[in-house]
């Protein structure tokens, strides 16, 4: 299989389509991450999704790639809106799990904003926002039920008072993706979903403050409001059991759906049907509640996050400047406008990055392209990012971070404490005991700066600003 694949731009590789495939495989690597990707299943799973009805070339392999279940983390599959498919698999049990990104006008001055001052932040963040598997939220009192979450998004809570107003512009489909239907959804996904807003849960999620330590466009950072010096603030979190259980719900209901109607599924994880199906449309509709009980559950904490500055530095949120940059999700399947035609695009660990001009751009961010955002690992740098025209290619996805390189297992058997610390160097962690966070340790993930760099070479993104992490918490456990 190596060598089949083609250099065809900077950083571009192509296998082209043979046998059973329907679309050509693109990669987005350089020299260096290409020699990684032979290293799990992930092209091979890019070919599956390449088997399936409706596809639409090409299946894309982002600088992230790594295996994942079903469609590669790192990848993207399109579909034809009228005859193709809709696959669980490709969007992934962590149904909308994704990045809200904080600005602030507070400067990082180490002599005041010292160990002791961060410990107290983080404190007043844990106090405030559950962290760990099967957590539980505090906010139980709530005067907002699940199905109104589920419908309406964030302008739900927004109304009660759990946001600034200019969130709602600042958070991708306005932190509401239509076309809900909570009937569709499972008992058990119900029970669970219900008392976990405002939750972090464990695994890669986390929340970091970090500093903004290098602009790459003064001008359209200036528009995102990111100054150099200043504190940022960002959340990776997902739709927590509530979209496990969905996504584990309909695995077998898209099997059923597609035996019936004789579609080839080359694999039950990548599990497939038609999207003009009863099957296909009920996992829509069940998926899109997820995907707006995860902006609610980063909106929550957002909220939260603010609270907790407030009451360390001793000023209103909006006294520090505490606004949504952007909240962009990265495990979803939704309908775009492309190339004239309505598709639906399963992003797996991809990020969506409208360039300047995009029909589908929202008027902040119209003339700019909104922010794409790309956390590192728990020990290296963030950025901010936005795609450009050649973005096409990708169907406008980028890498959601740097993508890991060792599997969990491999990171705790072979990465040493004394690694581990000398990685983290004078980054703060919630943890006390290192070998709970051992499988998220840096050195467990890709470089950053090659996977940024090589869509960059690409012409498909270009960096605006650089974040690095003060410090980070997470919580315990692996999420699904």
């Amino acid at each position: 299989m190596q060598r089949d694949l083609k250099q065809i731009g900077p950083n571009h590789y192509r296998l082209k389509k043979t046998g059973r495939m329907l679309a050509n495989v693109d990669l987005f690597l350089n020299k260096k991450l290409l020699e990684g990707v032979y290293q799990d299943r992930s092209i091979e799973q890019l070919i599956n999704a390449s088997e399936l009805s409706g596809v639409i070339s090409p299946v894309v392999g982002l600088p992230d790639i790594h295996e994942g279940y079903g469609l590669p983390i790192g990848g993207v599959m399109a579909q034809d809106s009228k005859n193709g498919v809709i696959s669980a698999g490709a969007v992934g049990y962590d149904i909308n799990c994704g990045v809200r990104l904080l600005r602030t006008n507070i400067k990082y001055e180490p002599k005041n904003i010292d160990t002791p001052f961060l410990r107290r932040l983080m404190n007043a963040i844990e106090k405030r926002i559950p962290t760990g598997i099967g957590t539980v939220g505090f906010h139980q009192d709530i005067d907002i039920s699940l199905e109104e979450i589920t419908k309406n998004g964030i302008r739900v809570l927004i109304d009660k008072g759990h946001g600034f107003p200019e969130d709602l512009e600042s958070v991708e489909e306005n932190g509401c993706l239509s076309g809900t239907d909570l009937s569709k959804v499972s008992e058990v996904a119900i029970r669970r979903g219900s008392k976990q807003l405002a939750t972090l849960g464990g695994g890669n999620h986390f929340i970091e403050i970090q500093e903004i330590s290098e602009i790459f466009d003064e001008n359209l950072a200036k528009v995102f409001g990111l100054e150099k010096g200043n504190l940022s603030l960002m959340i990776h979190s997902g739709s927590r059991g509530f979209g496990h259980q969905i996504c584990g719900d309909y695995i077998n209901i898209l099997m059923k759906g597609a035996e019936r109607d004789k579609i080839y599924i080359p694999t039950r994880a990548i599990a497939a049907a038609k999207i003009s199906s009863l099957e296909g449309r009920a996992y829509y509709s069940a998926m899109a509640c997820a995907v707006n009980f995860a902006f609610s559950n980063r909106q929550m904490m957002a909220m939260d996050v603010r609270d907790a500055f407030s009451e360390v530095f001793g000023k209103s949120a909006r006294e520090l400047g505490m606004l949504t940059v952007y909240d962009v999700a990265h495990n979803i399947a939704k309908f775009e406008e492309y190339n004239g035609r309505k598709i639906l695009i399963h992003r797996k660990g991809a990020t969506r990055a409208f360039p300047a001009g995009h029909a589908m751009l929202s008027e902040k961010y119209k003339s700019t392209g909104h922010p794409a955002i790309v956390p590192g690992s728990m020990g290296t740098p963030s950025y901010v990012m936005v795609g450009t025209e050649k973005a096409r290619e990708s169907f406008y996805s980028i890498n959601h971070g740097s993508g890991r390189a060792m599997s969990r297992k491999e990171a705790s058997r072979k990465i040493t404490e004394q690694e581990f610390k000398k990685a983290m160097d004078t980054i703060l962690y919630n943890s006390r005991n290192w070998r709970l966070l051992i499988d998220e340790a840096p050195l467990a993930y890709k470089n950053i700066a090659d996977v940024v760099d090589t869509l960059v070479e690409a012409g498909l993104a270009k960096k605006i600003a650089k974040m690095r992490p003060l410090a980070v918490i997470k919580g315990a456990g692996v999420e699904g």
